[in-house]
């Protein structure tokens, strides 16, 4: 793929729904055409579709794709969706592990120019130039996040400090020494360097930090979080949100949330727990289907994650609005006598208290219902005033008990503050 322009990615932004939908519609068939019957996966579930397809709602006839079908019983370690054989790819990279088995993934020279291409939305947002220094705070591994944002900062043409393998203050002294303009990391990972700088005496306010590029947890777009990392920071925070199975699927919305990539991916809303569409403003399970990833595509992929849909009337932007950005997972809701609990609402809520330094929710069944219990790490060691916050913001009584300073784990990638305990 044709690296785009800003003036073409601005374009699509302003398409209206009928232009994007014919725009979506071509690519999408194109995708057909490439990718079958080479690629065995689809040419299964697909076997009985007609082509080409005569309009989007035409896809709503296809059957989804979910994790599970892309591992499959793991007879090869790589993911099912495959459309070229294995010595066609040039890139490896997993997920996470943190909802189901690791999977990886394989891409392809153009699936990686697809990869940094669609990044740039990202980058628009955060306005990088050629002048920008951006230290990369992730270890080298086969996470997808760090070698994407990477090789997008460098077709930008700016200098990228990578921080693999240092420890949270070396990288702290790197970034100031080399004047780095923009910091790439997750949201809890933004706020623990805050700490070490604050525990070293090192003012990253003065930093030459401006801008703030997180991904891989939701907190990004979550009000309290993107406040205390602002303001530690004293820059402007951009959330992205991708995943290793699907693409760079999202970008910052001037903190009101995210904007998918409409011109590269269809999105869909399903009403939670069931097939059905969902209404705008109406919490929805994303399906994804990508458009530009013809050596590992997916179409109608179930990702898991909670989003609320608007397709606002007269935005500047016409790309789909996600209000929150993603606000949690399906299979991480807990519905405690009742009430339905996503870790999200909570974390918004502990995120306000700074006294906080870390949290923990764990779920757990009591007879055949679900339990949920919260650790947190509280300077004030006052786990009562925490329980009375949630009980007045979310209308029910949350057990919450202090643990020592330091003894929750920290993370550089996906942080795991929900143990799920209920199976």
């Amino acid at each position: 793929m044709d690296q785009t322009s800003f003036e073409t990615r601005r374009q699509y932004e302003l398409q209206d729904r009928d232009q994007l939908a014919t725009h979506q519609l071509a690519k999408l068939n194109q995708l057909l055409e490439s990718i079958l019957p080479s690629n065995r996966f689809y040419a299964d579930k697909l076997s009985k579709l007609d082509r080409p397809l005569k309009s989007l709602d035409d896809l709503q006839q296809l059957p989804f794709t979910t994790k599970d079908e892309l591992t499959g019983e793991q007879t090869s370690q790589y993911a099912r969706n495959l459309t070229f054989p294995i010595d066609h790819y040039v890139r490896f990279h997993r997920t996470s592990g943190t909802s189901g088995r690791p999977l990886a993934v394989l891409d392809n020279e153009n699936d990686w120019r697809w990869w940094i291409a669609t990044w740039q939305y990202v980058l628009d947002v955060a306005e990088i130039t050629e002048e920008d220094r951006a230290a990369m705070a992730f270890s080298f591994g086969p996470f997808i996040g760090f070698w994407s944002a990477h090789e997008a900062l460098l077709d930008r043409g700016c200098m990228v400090l990578p921080c693999g393998g240092m420890s949270s203050l070396a990288r702290l002294e790197l970034l100031i020494e080399n004047k780095a303009t923009v910091l790439c990391c997750t949201p809890s990972y933004a706020l623990h360097l805050s700490s070490i700088a604050k525990e070293n005496k090192l003012d990253i306010g003065s930093s030459s930090i401006r801008s703030i590029i997180v991904a891989g947890e939701p907190g990004g777009s979550v009000p309290a979080i993107r406040e205390r990392i602002e303001q530690a920071w004293q820059a402007k925070l951009i959330d992205h949100a991708g995943a290793t199975e699907v693409g760079p699927w999202g970008y910052d919305d001037g903190g009101q949330g995210l904007r998918i990539v409409e011109s590269e991916f269809i999105p869909e809303f399903l009403r939670v727990g069931t097939d059905e569409p969902a209404a705008d403003g109406e919490l929805a399970e994303l399906i994804l289907t990508t458009l530009g990833r013809m050596g590992a595509p997916v179409i109608r992929y179930r990702t898991g994650d909670l989003v609320r849909p608007d397709r606002q009337v007269g935005a500047p932007n016409h790309f789909v609005r996600l209000t929150g950005g993603v606000l949690g997972r399906v299979d991480q809701m807990v519905i405690v006598r009742g009430v339905n609990i996503y870790p999200s609402a909570i974390e918004q809520i502990l995120r306000s208290v700074p006294e906080v330094e870390e949290y923990r929710m764990i779920a757990s069944k009591s007879g055949e219902m679900d339990d949920l219990t919260i650790e947190v790490e509280d300077q004030l060691e006052s786990p009562q005033r925490i329980s009375d916050l949630l009980t007045t913001r979310l209308g029910l009584r949350i057990a919450v008990r202090c643990v020592p300073s330091g003894s929750l784990p920290r993370s550089e990638q996906k942080g795991q503050r929900f143990i799920d305990q209920r199976t």
